[in-house]
Parts: structure tokens; C-alpha cells; sequence
């Protein structure tokens, strides 16, 4: 073990939740299990679209009782927990973000702004019903002279972040506060909103049931493509990279 306390050989795994780990719940068991046997090796970190809020109800739910990762992600990558405090040199960034003049903005167009629970101080998150509403905020915000991300659903989901937000971002600096380098990261997804984080982490996992928007533009050099679905894939994907014992 090194000085730093063993951080310098550590391997941080930042894993998507929705059809990721749930779907199966003995599955997800057994993984956790896994993992447990490899704390201090391996860091865990869950990373959610979904707010804190929301993220915790389905921790309460569906994990096992005595699930606890090293860090949750929420909010589109701009909220990170360690335990039960947020992690201050990552919200310190969007202090100065000007969260509530986007809101009263894109209010003022005539546009919804979804629930407060959906709001944080790195994003403000609206309904918008096409292409061409959503570039209609994107010019009115840069008159504004905002610097800011976006991700645009076809569902008409708006989600405006500050530009040093984002999940893949959120990863990076976690893994710096870590001390875990980008090429010990494995990132574990489903969907096409995992690609951020699949391009930004050392090695990726895809689990079975990953649909075809993520498979059709993964970086395959450095994927794992698992044939188990859900949280077995990604514990297949763990095995295969050698950061689990086979089952």
C-alpha cells in the first residue's frame, strides 16, 4: 500500500443506474457483494440524469439495505455526494452561474420550467417542444452573453448547464479527488446518454440490454461489451477487465 493510502492502485467505477443496475435485483445483490470484497481497490460511484432526490428514492428502494457507494452523481453531473455531504471544490464552480436569470429567461419566452426538484445551481431544466424552440433559446442566451452546455430530448426535455458541468466532467473531477488517473476509470451504461461518459473514462462496459444508440457509437477499442443484462453485465464486464475475481 502506497502513502496516499493505496489510491495510486485504485480503480474508480462511475455506473449509470436505470436498466444499468436495476432490472435485476438479485443481480445487483450479487454484485454488490463483489464489490464489497474489493473496498479500498475499487471506488464506487453512481451517475444519474436524475436529481438527488429521486436517486435516493430508488437507492431506499431497490438496493440492498446496506448499499453505499463512495459517491453519487446527480443532476446531469452537477451535484456530487460524498456520504452525506456534497463535494465542495465541484459546487463551488457553479456559484457564480447565473442559474436563475436562465430560468426567468427562458420563462419569459413563454416556455415551462419543469419542477423545482428538477433545478440545480449548475442547470435549470425546461419543457421545449421542438428543435427549433430549443436553438430560439440557445441564440437568446448567447445575446445574453451566457456561457453555458445543453442537452436537447425529442421528448422536449431542455436541460441548459454551465459549461464546466456535465456528467463526464463530474467523473473527471471526482477521479482527480480520488486520486484515481482517467486510465483507472471504467465508466458502465445502457443508453445514449452514456456516451460522455464511455468517451471520457479509461475503459467502458456496456451491458447487454444497452440499446443501439449507445452500441452504435461506443468507443469499441476500449468496451466491454457484456452478453449479461443489467448489474450482471456489469460484473461480467468487472471480471473480464480483471478488476473482479470470476465468479
Amino acid at each position: 500500500m502506497s502513502d496516499d493510502g493505496g489510491r495510486s492502485g485504485s480503480w474508480l467505477l462511475v455506473s449509470d443506474i436505470d436498466d444499468t443496475l436495476t432490472g435485476n435485483r438479485e443481480d445487483l445483490d450479487k454484485l454488490w457483494r463483489q464489490l464489497q470484497r474489493q473496498k479500498g481497490t475499487l471506488f464506487v460511484a453512481l451517475n444519474s440524469s436524475r436529481p438527488a432526490a429521486s436517486v435516493d428514492r430508488t437507492l431506499a428502494e431497490y438496493f440492498p439495505a446496506d448499499f453505499e457507494a463512495d459517491a453519487v452523481i446527480t443532476g446531469l453531473g452537477t451535484e456530487i455526494r460524498l456520504g452525506r455531504s456534497y463535494l465542495g471544490s465541484w459546487q463551488r464552480q457553479f456559484i457564480d452561474w447565473p442559474d436563475r436569470q436562465v430560468r426567468k429567461l427562458v420563462t419569459d419566452m413563454g416556455y415551462t420550467a419543469h419542477d423545482a426538484i428538477f433545478q440545480t445551481e449548475g442547470k435549470a431544466s425546461f419543457a421545449v417542444p421542438g428543435r427549433e424552440d430549443a436553438e430560439r433559446v440557445f441564440e437568446r442566451l448567447r445575446l445574453e452573453g451566457i456561457d453555458f452546455r445543453s442537452i436537447y430530448s425529442g421528448a422536449g426535455d431542455l436541460d441548459i448547464l454551465a459549461p464546466q458541468a456535465g456528467k463526464d466532467a463530474a467523473m473527471r473531477h471526482l477521479a482527480a479527488h480520488l486520486g484515481c488517473p482517467l486510465e483507472r476509470t471504467v465508466a458502465a451504461g445502457d443508453s445514449g446518454n452514456d456516451l460522455a461518459l464511455f468517451e471520457a473514462a479509461g475503459k467502458a462496459i456496456a451491458v447487454g440490454n444497452a440499446r443501439e444508440e449507445l452500441l452504435a457509437v461506443m468507443p469499441r477499442q476500449k468496451t466491454y461489451l457484456a452478453k449479461a443484462r443489467h448489474a450482471a453485465g456489469v460484473e461480467e464486464g468487472l471480471v473480464a477487465l480483471g478488476l473482479l475475481p470470476t465468479a
